[in-house]
């Protein structure tokens, strides 16, 4: 578990036109478009940008002179650590504003940028990050704001008559947990999971779907019931409730790996959106949880991303 740490703002910084240099300000209004006059404003995903302090010093250094609050650009300059070392999806709260992380560094601007023009270099596109108001308010010097970092809820659900009742131990299940860990070990990232088994029934299975849904949990997991036996009914109860179907996740693993095992051609996995949450059917043995968690894997947090707006191309 990460710890939540403290920023101190050292200056709030505005500019009229884009690509100018900010000048700091005694106080700035955040509302649902980002910085009250200031012409980076508006409706995308970048309406706040922030650079830590911790960055601009190694700049200077570099630089051979003192680069002033909001040379780089940055709406709100502060103090406490990295900046970079957060995630799209983290937040960073204060007693009156509320900023989501949506970006992390940017394209360069080139000549178009001043600090660019005079020096030749800029800090910003590789350390800076940008965020969006989640609660509007004002900001001063002095401020703190304090990073909370985004936690991934994952439900896993494994369907086996025999693993509910206790005459089967369910590996398929525990191997998904075991790569979610993994996964996110490496990120690193928070992740919150829940493991659940039940029997091949479809009323205990709608049960969780609806609950994860109302809960808006990030991702839900299923293993068990994608065949074609008379109790494997997984697909069924999960089809007519996803909002919107992904079916080239499903598609691609079943042609690269039936090319190989044309068994694996068999599954009738299906994978798709149910309200807030990402809904994958896995088969229920552990090699093919392997093999589909590693292609899930792969677009995964540019799924999460697409689905709380943000343009990570």
């Amino acid at each position: 578990m990460q710890e939540k740490k403290e920023l101190k703002v050292l200056a709030v910084n505005i500019s009229k036109e884009k690509g100018t240099i900010k000048h700091p300000e005694e106080s700035v209004t955040l509302n649902e478009k980002g910085i009250v006059n200031d012409a980076h404003a508006g409706a995308l995903h970048r309406q706040v940008s922030l650079l830590a302090n911790e960055s601009v010093d190694k700049f200077s250094a570099a630089a051979g002179r003192k680069i002033n609050y909001g040379e780089f650009g940055e709406n709100i300059t502060t103090e406490g650590f990295e900046l970079y070392n957060t995630s799209p999806l983290d937040k960073l709260i204060s007693l009156n504003v509320e900023l989501e992380v949506t970006q992390i560094g940017k394209g360069c601007h080139g000549s178009k940028c001043a600090i660019y023009r005079e020096i030749g270099d800029c800090v910003m596109p590789r350390e800076g990050i940008f965020t969006r108001v989640i609660k509007p308010g004002k900001i001063k010097p002095g401020d703190v704001l304090v990073h909370h970092p985004r936690v991934f809820t994952f439900q896993v659900i494994t369907l086996s008559d025999r693993a509910a009742g206790g005459d089967y131990e369910d590996r398929s299940g525990k191997r998904i947990v075991e790569i979610i860990n993994e996964h996110y070990e490496k990120l690193p990232r928070q992740v919150n999971i829940e493991h659940t088994i039940i029997p091949d029934d479809e009323d205990n299975l709608a049960v969780l779907l609806e609950r994860s849904a109302a809960i808006n949990a990030d991702i839900l997991i299923t293993t068990g019931g994608t065949g074609i036996g008379k109790r494997d009914i997984t697909v069924e109860v999960v089809k007519p409730m996803l909002d919107k179907e992904i079916p080239g996740i499903m598609e691609n693993i079943r042609i690269k790996y039936g090319s190989q095992k044309p068994n694996a051609l068999l599954s009738r996995g299906v994978a798709g959106l149910m309200n807030k949450t990402l809904v994958y059917t896995l088969p229920g043995s552990v090699k093919a949880v392997n093999e589909y968690m590693t292609e899930i894997l792969k677009t995964l947090d540019h799924l999460v991303y697409m689905r709380e707006g943000l343009d990570a191309h």
